[in-house]
């Protein structure tokens, strides 16, 4: 019958106390316990189903630690070895498994942790624990682009030796031009930030126009020389070297610009070469990031253009005017640190990097 009673089952001499123990610890697994009450009861000869109900379980594990007892003892009640992939991995193997694409099988072009996971045999929060350690993200992609310009070293080296080591007795200017600046209007008013919550605004808007920016940066002081014009004609740009020449008159100008074709406009180097106070340094092709009114130009798009509403170009023109304003009251210059020998040598590491890639 299934309540009949069981051969009471022979416990090792000096067993009892140590089972006994476990059963009254509160710092041992509770696995462990019931493995231990289960042992207890059925050295008592009580019937396996009755052992079974009263600590929790099935008669199938009550017979299978009553046999693995009576074969080792009480270290037969530990668990035994698992087979298969340890749940462990060290961090490392984990971050050199992300760096190798995924299997063609699983029709993705990169890891998530959970896939990964899934692949190694780890919880999801062991492989983004290892992500933090190395700063991998997976997930996150970004563009470059090199340089293709012949006089690439001189280039860098002239403009990083201006930031450095400005002339003395000289100004240094970054000109550049921000063109199509948007007046935007949004089609629904923008709801404030809230404790707890960002500001929103209606993804879809209406524009009312255009409008450029001509920008120099003075670099020892950061003070903005600006003008906005309808156009970035070679026109309205030599109007902005005009503009330049009477805001710096009897001083040496250096100016670093990009090759756009307006800067290169015949009637613009023309003009240069009647003022030969301005000396002109071209940055490399496709290195907009050397010129440091780049850096500034990101300071007035995040903080009053792309946030504003503009229901017409003047609007838009008043608040540039004004930024630029409150901007020169206290204004303070963008340090430049990098040496022209390590940018250099790191644009020939990615090169090395993307030699050695292959083509997919």
């Amino acid at each position: 019958m299934a309540n009949s009673p069981a051969p009471a089952l022979a416990l090792f001499d000096g067993d009892r106390d140590e089972l006994m123990s476990w059963t009254r610890s509160t710092a041992i697994r509770a696995g462990l316990a019931q493995r231990a009450r289960i042992v207890l009861l059925a050295s008592e000869g009580v019937a396996n189903s009755r052992i079974a109900a009263e600590v929790g379980t099935t008669t199938t594990s009550v017979w299978k630690w009553r046999k693995r007892y009576a074969e080792a003892g009480i270290a037969g009640l530990s668990d035994a070895p698992r087979s298969g992939r340890p749940k462990h991995l060290d961090h490392a193997e984990i971050v050199a498994a992300t760096l190798t694409a995924p299997p063609k099988k699983y029709g993705v072009t990169h890891w998530s942790s959970r896939l990964l996971a899934q692949r190694l045999g780890v919880g999801n929060a062991t492989v983004a624990r290892a992500w933090r350690e190395y700063g991998v993200q997976p997930w996150k992609s970004e563009t470059f682009k090199f340089s293709t310009d012949p006089e690439l070293v001189g280039k860098v080296t002239d403009v990083v030796g201006l930031y450095l080591a400005p002339p003395e007795n000289a100004i240094v200017l970054c000109v550049d031009e921000k063109s199509q600046i948007q007046a935007l209007d949004r089609t629904a008013p923008m709801l404030p930030m809230r404790i707890g919550d960002t500001e929103k605004r209606m993804h879809d808007y209406k524009c009312h126009g255009t409008t450029t920016l001509f920008a120099a940066l003075d670099i020892a002081t950061g003070h903005v020389t600006g003008v906005v014009k309808p156009k970035h004609r070679r026109q309205e740009f030599l109007g902005f070297l005009r503009q330049i020449d009477r805001a710096y008159p009897g001083q040496e100008l250096h100016l670093v610009m990009d090759n756009y074709a307006t800067h290169k406009h015949p009637k613009v180097l023309a003009w240069l070469k009647r003022h030969p106070r301005f000396h002109v340094h071209f940055i490399p092709t496709s290195s907009s990031w050397l010129n440091l009114v780049e850096r500034w130009f990101r300071e007035i798009t995040d903080k009053r253009i792309r946030r504003g509403t503009f229901r017409n170009v003047p609007q838009l023109i008043a608040a540039i005017e004004e930024f630029i304003a409150q901007h020169n009251h206290d204004s303070k210059p963008f340090v430049w640190t990098a040496q022209a020998d390590a940018i250099l040598a790191k644009v020939a590491r990615a090169r090395a990097t993307l030699d050695k890639t292959p083509s997919v």
